[in-house]
């Protein structure tokens, strides 16, 4: 199974960026998941190769204008790939979307600038809205590369151990629930204030059923403190 993205954006150069190193890199080698950047910038219209324009209404910044983006679009060659816009109004990226996400054969990631992208084009070539996180970026690059990085991770092969991902937060082993503490050796550690912290009793009991029991109640006493709102999910 193999996995492309195609992207669309002003800034090919964010590309593969911290993708290209680790598990992710060595995945991209060996051919498990592949990208193509088209540079927007390219289907630009005059002399300073314009891709914005000021938005009908009034209003602050500047809007991506639809005739470019189509031509870029075009250009990618993207038949049969799922299209997606990353926008901080799309719907929230979470790990059952992300597991949907990288079950595709291929991803058109449009990386927006300025104040946005004009609807029409959005509405024509059929882009659902992405967002990962209630906040703002200066460009939807930064949103492609996590979003890449959470799907390329699930790709058979890439991680090693397929129980690690379940086991994480929100992964089908967690039920939902954020992740347990971790420890590893020394099992006694002396902070830099001379403070000793000691791994838990049950973890080096060597009772599995103990320490799964341990885990869990510790998820979701996490879950609960942290993140109530995925208690409440049906």
């Amino acid at each position: 199974m193999s996995l492309h993205f195609n992207l669309l954006t002003l800034f090919p150069e964010m590309f593969p960026g911290s993708l290209g190193s680790s598990l992710a890199g060595r995945a991209l080698e060996r051919g498990d998941w592949s990208y193509r950047c088209t540079d927007i910038r390219e289907y630009g219209e005059g002399v300073h190769k314009s891709v914005d324009d000021t938005p009908y209404g009034g209003g602050a910044g500047m809007v991506m204008k639809a005739d470019v983006l189509e031509k870029a679009l075009l250009a990618s060659k993207d038949e049969g790939a799922r299209r997606i816009y990353l926008s901080p109004r799309g719907k929230v990226l979470n790990q059952a979307f992300v597991k949907e996400l990288s079950a595709a054969p291929a991803l058109t990631l449009l990386c927006g600038r300025y104040e946005g992208v004009d609807q029409r084009f959005l509405e024509a070539h059929d882009f659902e809205e992405i967002s990962i996180g209630d906040y703002v970026l200066s460009g939807g690059e930064p949103a492609a590369l996590i979003l890449m990085d959470s799907c390329i991770r699930l790709l058979p092969g890439v991680m090693g151990n397929v129980d690690t991902a379940d086991n994480e937060s929100f992964g089908a082993g967690a039920d939902g629930l954020l992740e347990y503490p971790h420890y590893t050796r020394p099992s006694m550690w002396v902070d830099a204030q001379g403070i000793e912290h000691s791994v838990p009793e049950i973890l080096q009991s060597g009772n599995h059923a103990k320490i799964d029991e341990w885990r869990k109640a510790q998820s979701l006493e996490i879950t609960r403190m942290r993140r109530p709102d995925l208690l409440q999910k049906d």
